[in-house]
C-alpha cells in the first residue's frame, strides 16, 4: 500500500486536416517551462517529423502537464 504520483506532459497539435494529434511524454522535468515545450513542438512541426492520417502537424493546440496521484488501499496477500 502506497501513494504514488505519476507525471506526464500531453502535447496536442493541429493537423492539416483540422484534427488534433497528441503526444504523451512520461516524467517531464519538474521545472519545464512553456517556452521550452513550445520550442520542441514548433521544431517537430517544422521538421515534419510526424505524418498523421489527417496530414502533417501544422500548429500547437494545447500543452498540459498532468499529475495523477494513486492511493493503493489494498494489496492481495502474496502466496
Amino acid at each position: 500500500m502506497a501513494v504514488t504520483t505519476n507525471r506526464t506532459a500531453r502535447l496536442t497539435f493541429v493537423t492539416a486536416g483540422g484534427n488534433t494529434f497528441s503526444l504523451t511524454v512520461p516524467q517531464p522535468r519538474q521545472d519545464i517551462q512553456l517556452t521550452e515545450a513550445m520550442s520542441v513542438m514548433n521544431a517537430l512541426i517544422a521538421g515534419g517529423i510526424f505524418l498523421t492520417t489527417n496530414g502533417a502537424l501544422t500548429g500547437v493546440k494545447d500543452i498540459k502537464v498532468i499529475e495523477t496521484t494513486s492511493n493503493d488501499l489494498y494489496d492481495p496477500p502474496q502466496v
